[in-house]
């Protein structure tokens, strides 16, 4: 009989850094063991800038969460993002051997590293490698051809991609603490593992997470992710932006932003006037609730613009049924949903993590959405494999390249 398993998802965050402790069921369910978070620092835009300081966050969470969770945690599955990561699509075409009798398992692994044959810049390496759809002589839409016949075999992947030394300072981080990185996924992944259901990505959807340092985001259209990417800017640029403007110090821009603000200017109902208290080294003052709003509105604005600028540049967005759903710490902000469906012009849905049991409080935080996505990431993954086809499909020697060998 198949024995439970733990697995740990970790998540090195601009605004925190979040572990989670989960056990997979031998029916496939998992239950949260334990949750664990401290506010992160040397960190910036997803990205690790000061190791000394980053450590001695981790550390914290990791004590935390061995604690809440009676696990002892060597192993983790290793959540990354940043402006450097890009995706492309691209269809690989094998001509079989005129004494092929049907197409082998070799053959796939033959014509996905055809469809990988693409030029990225030298400093770059493939992150993941993530089938979309397999043809056998112009039949479109094969799930497997293995055991087929045919004269010719496609594939159609998307691949993502990143810069070797910013993934290697991810992994070295982690290492030195020290603990032992299972595999590297990008983010936005492993969060739609959990907001996305089967029919969301097959009626075409928009998963995105905003962060407190970056947008990430993932496209799923007939059941396939299609586009994927990261935007270097999230809540923390909102904060920064309050400050500014509004001349007060970041520690008050987080908590008006966090309790007063809200996405979409003119929000009926509310106060007019927003007073900041005295406290020691401050003078207290009002704030106009219209000038605190338009200043949210118009960096929140600009993110998804970029967004949607980008997504229009490749697939685009026709197809997209289920709508789009919001997700990540920034994404709790009020009025966000409305604001996003005035740039994208479709349905918005605020999501929560699915088929998950344990903390109920915390899997329904959409600041979790990752690292409780990691959990069912690495499920996914130990399953395909076992099948001998993993998820990204080129885990042996994914470190390899990470970390400069061959």
């Amino acid at each position: 009989m198949a024995k439970s398993q733990i697995y740990v998802g970790l998540e090195i965050g601009t605004t925190e850094i979040s572990v989670v402790v989960g056990e997979v069921k031998p029916d496939g369910a998992i239950k949260i063991l334990g949750v664990a978070t401290t506010p992160s620092r040397g960190v910036r835009k997803g990205e690790i800038i000061d190791f000394e300081t980053a450590q001695t966050c981790l550390h914290d969470a990791l004590v935390r969460a061995e604690d809440r969770s009676d696990v002892m945690i060597r192993n983790v599955f290793l959540s990354i993002t940043g402006g450097h990561i890009e995706s492309l699509n691209n269809r690989g075409c094998l001509r079989m051997p005129d004494d092929a009798s049907e197409i082998t398992e070799e053959d796939v692994e033959e014509v996905k590293n055809i469809a990988r044959d693409v030029s990225i810049p030298k400093e770059n390496v493939f992150l993941h490698s993530v089938i979309q759809h397999y043809h056998v002589d112009g039949q479109n839409r094969i799930l497997d051809p293995i055991g087929r016949q045919g004269d010719k075999l496609e594939a159609d992947y998307h691949i993502i991609h990143g810069i070797r030394n910013r993934i290697q300072n991810s992994i070295r981080c982690v290492r030195e603490i020290p603990l032992e990185v299972e595999d590297v996924i990008f983010a936005p992944l492993a969060s739609a593992q959990v907001v996305l259901n089967r029919e969301a990505k097959e009626r075409g959807a928009l998963m995105i997470d905003i962060g407190g340092g970056t947008t990430d985001y993932v496209l799923y259209r007939d059941g396939v992710i299609v586009d994927s990417g990261c935007i270097p800017v999230g809540g923390d640029h909102v904060t920064n932006d309050i400050a500014a403007v509004l001349k007060i110090p970041l520690s008050k821009a987080e908590k008006l932003k966090c309790e007063e603000g809200c996405a979409i200017p003119g929000d009926e109902g509310a106060p007019p006037i927003i007073y900041l208290a005295d406290e020691t080294g401050f003078v207290g003052r009002d704030v106009e609730r219209e000038v605190l709003d338009s200043i949210i509105n118009a960096r929140l604005g600009e993110v998804l613009d970029l967004l949607y600028d980008n997504i229009d540049r490749g697939p685009g967005l026709e197809g997209i049924g289920a709508g789009v759903f919001l997700t990540g710490g920034s994404s709790r902000m009020l009025g966000l949903d409305r604001l996003v469906e005035e740039v994208f012009r479709m349905p918005v849905h605020r999501s929560k993590s699915t088929s998950v049991s344990g903390l109920t409080a915390t899997f329904e935080d959409p600041r979790y959405s990752t690292a409780i996505g990691l959990i069912r990431y690495a499920q996914i993954q130990d399953a395909e494999t076992s099948r001998g086809r993993g998820l990204s499909g080129f885990l042996k020697d994914k470190f390899g390249r990470f970390l400069g060998k061959r």
